[in-house]
């Protein structure tokens, strides 16, 4: 069974950067693709900028900031991607545009090449007829930020192989991570279980259940959680949040995924979370204070 040696990332966002500097400091020569030289040079910044706050923090030594850097490369042309086992795909969470790319990809790619989605909420066999192999096609679903988080959730499809899925397992492992098995349903297992958690937060401040601050405290203190929804839904974005329970409720047509008036109102207003400055709290003060949002 051929290991995987050389990691090619579509996509040089917040998961793309973080995957492909795991990649890159595990030992694996990783190219990273973006649409232009400006998102190029933006993606590298953003690694360069984790790796410095890791070497402040003592987690991360210069010479293993060296060694990623070197093992990394930043393209704009699919052609400059050939040579990879391993593709892992963390572009907008928009199915065409995923299968376009899949579509390109295949007419590239060495025959042997794995194709992985980072995707949260698509089923992965909606992207295997568009890989032209779909016995070589699954999902590694990152957690953000994804050089601090553990987890990656291996999904795999009625169609992938059993040599497939244990050379990214065996990936998974040697970037430090923990691999879990989860079915090929949308929200795999983590997002299953909490996007509705998320949602059930929002409801019941719409319902003047408790206050932000007090459902937040609440969670952490009372459940034991790192932090409370509404400060996790910052994190996260709420304008993913709508996208993910969109598709998760498009695909199980259950009120308990369904996106909540307030969500989409935030959303509409470009209250998007900490990207933006503002969500549920207000990032232009430190610390942070709850937003006023008219309830």
């Amino acid at each position: 069974m051929k290991k995987i040696e050389k990691v090619g990332v579509l996509g040089g966002g917040l998961m793309g950067s973080g995957i492909a500097q795991v990649s890159a400091a595990a030992g694996f020569p990783t190219t990273v693709r973006e649409i232009s030289e400006a998102l190029c040079a933006k993606s590298r910044q953003s690694i360069e900028k984790t790796l410095a706050k890791g070497i402040e923090r003592g987690k991360v030594s210069e010479g293993e900031r060296d060694k990623a850097l070197a093992n990394l490369r930043f393209v704009t042309d699919l052609k400059d991607l050939a040579d990879s086992d391993l593709f892992i795909e963390a572009v907008v969470e928009d199915l065409e545009v995923k299968n376009t790319l899949w579509s390109q990809l295949d007419k590239i790619a060495r025959p042997e090449a794995i194709f992985a989605s980072n995707t949260s909420s698509l089923t992965i066999i909606a992207m295997a007829a568009a890989s032209g192999r779909p016995d070589r096609m699954l999902g590694l679903h990152f957690f953000n930020p994804v050089p601090l988080m553990k987890l990656v959730e291996v999904v795999r499809t009625i169609t992938t192989s059993d040599e497939t899925e244990q050379r990214a397992m065996d990936f998974v492992r040697a970037l430090g991570k923990e691999p879990i098995r989860a079915k090929d349903s949308s929200g795999f297992i983590v997002n299953l279980l909490l996007v509705p958690y998320m949602i059930d937060a929002i409801k019941a401040l719409e319902s003047n259940v408790g206050s932000v601050e007090d459902i937040d405290k609440g969670m952490q203190l009372g459940a034991g959680h790192p932090m409370g929804p509404f400060t996790l839904i910052d994190f996260v974005g709420l304008d993913t949040v709508y996208k993910i329970a969109e598709i998760m409720f498009t695909e199980y047509r259950e009120s308990r995924y369904a996106p909540p008036p307030l969500l989409r109102r935030m959303v509409l207003a470009g209250m998007l979370g900490k990207k933006s400055g503002k969500g549920f709290y207000d990032y232009s003060s430190n610390p942070p204070r709850v937003s006023n949002l008219g309830l």
